[in-house]
């Protein structure tokens, strides 16, 4: 599949029109400039401020730009967006897709506020966006857009291949008996070798997560930009010239890759995204109307105050912590992808504690040797350095880290990590019984609030 007429053109002028020093054009660089986005979920906080940064990034390019977003640009637990059906993701994927040649490889997410992915897909080609994707629609039999493109620039083909994740309970109820989603492995194995090919730069959207990427990995030809998903991690892990990356989630990063021939290693340079930064004005004022119109009083009420801003692994530590002391346990736990984004500095609004802590659930506790434990810990707190072949995907936080040493000792946990206990802590033997009359969103806050 070729891209549109219209993504075409945006590439075509993103190369032609060079910016002017000292009244000589300069010349353009070699490569292309890949501007890497996944997992944004409707976070209006940074938005803005991230498609300032785009903005301003092509407007200064000596190279082709192409903008790729590896699924879940929107987020049903973001009110606001809710209510305006997504008005302003819409908004800033049409900004994106006016800048340059934009790809979309569809995420779980993308049926949030359209249950119905062929009318998001239709919508997005409406807006000249790409959209890739594996997932097969069961009332038509068909997929609900090509898994594969090919585009041409800086005098090079690029071919760019789109998975889904099959973490079905992750899609929005509605949706669910209307996809088909091909085992990740299985289907890479049997179709990326004719979609990727040795003389052009290849690249591979994966939203199926990093355990089923790191059994992908071995079939992509070398040199390939691999681009994760669906994990929310921040990961560089590299293969010979080939390139895995995840670039975070919530709008907090971006990852630009330069990649300056076929089978070449990609340059990566990562972005953080501040709060505070320089917004895109059209897009800035639209969030600000929709959040004036769509927020209610209860939404944008204060419901704690912090002396300082916390990052979103010191924020999943705290609500850890504070569901071991509710729990009256030795240590608690927490999934990564629970929380969204860290806590501001000062009034936090309900709004913004959504944001963070994304789901409500229920405490559930159980008893483990000291030996269990050992191994429990070993699979947490994989926000630091480590190595892909130790990464479990979505993981859980551990507060304390270091518990005393005892024979025996009592862990708590949310209902979700509980439920899912073989792929957040490994094993299936824990016996977990409901705490009575604990929730989780409440009791974090009131460890927030010192209560």
């Amino acid at each position: 599949m070729q891209l549109n007429r219209r993504s075409l053109l945006a590439l075509i002028s993103s190369t032609a029109l060079l910016p002017l020093t000292t009244g000589l054009v300069k010349a353009a660089d070699d490569g292309v400039d890949f501007i890497i986005l996944s997992d944004l979920h409707s976070a209006y906080e940074r938005m803005a401020q991230m498609l300032h940064l785009i903005e301003t990034r092509v407007a200064a390019a000596q190279r082709p730009q192409v903008i790729l977003i590896n699924g879940d640009l929107f987020e049903a637990g973001n009110v606001v967006a809710a209510r305006s059906g997504g008005e302003a993701d819409w908004a800033f994927l049409d900004a994106l897709a006016k800048l340059a040649p934009t790809v979309l490889n569809i995420g779980n997410h993308e049926p949030d506020f359209e249950n119905d992915l062929a009318r998001v897909v239709e919508t997005a080609r409406g807006l000249g966006v790409t959209v890739l994707t594996n997932i097969n629609d069961t009332r038509t039999g068909k997929p609900y857009a090509e898994a594969s493109a090919s585009l041409s620039a800086g005098g090079m083909t690029i071919n760019i291949a789109a998975l889904a994740t099959t973490a079905v309970n992750t899609y929005p109820k509605a949706t669910r008996e209307m996809i088909d989603v091909p085992q990740p492995v299985e289907w890479a194995k049997a179709n990326l070798p004719g979609m990727l090919t040795g003389d052009a730069i290849n690249i591979v959207l994966s939203h199926a997560g990093v355990v089923a990427d790191r059994d992908i990995l071995p079939v992509v030809p070398d040199g390939t930009l691999m681009i994760g998903g669906h994990d929310h991690l921040t990961l560089v892990h590299e293969a010979g010239n080939t390139r895995y990356v995840h670039t975070g989630s919530w709008a907090s990063l971006l990852t630009v890759a330069t990649i300056s021939a076929p089978g070449k290693a990609a340059d990566l340079e990562r972005i953080t995204v501040d709060r505070d930064a320089p917004a895109s004005p059209a897009l800035e004022a639209m969030i600000s109307s929709l959040m004036e119109t769509h927020l209610t009083a209860e939404d944008g009420s204060v419901v704690a105050r912090t002396t300082h801003s916390m990052t979103l692994g010191e924020t999943a530590r705290f609500a850890a912590a504070a569901i071991a002391a509710s729990a009256g346990a030795d240590i608690g736990f927490i999934g990564h992808t629970s929380f969204g984004t860290g806590l501001p500095q000062g009034d936090v609004r309900l709004f913004d504690y959504n944001a963070a802590l994304r789901f409500e659930g229920k405490i559930m506790k159980a008893e483990v040797d000291a030996a269990t434990l050992r191994a429990i810990m070993a699979r947490c707190n994989q926000d630091g350095d480590t190595p892909l072949s130790a990464r479990t995907g979505d993981f859980l936080y551990a507060a304390p880290a270091q518990p005393p040493e005892k024979e025996r000792y009592v862990i708590a946990c949310n209902d979700w990590s509980a439920i899912n206990r073989k792929v957040y802590f490994g094993r299936e033997d824990l016996a977990f019984s409901e705490v009575a009359g604990l929730q989780l969103k409440s009791l974090v806050l009131e460890a927030l609030n010192g209560v």
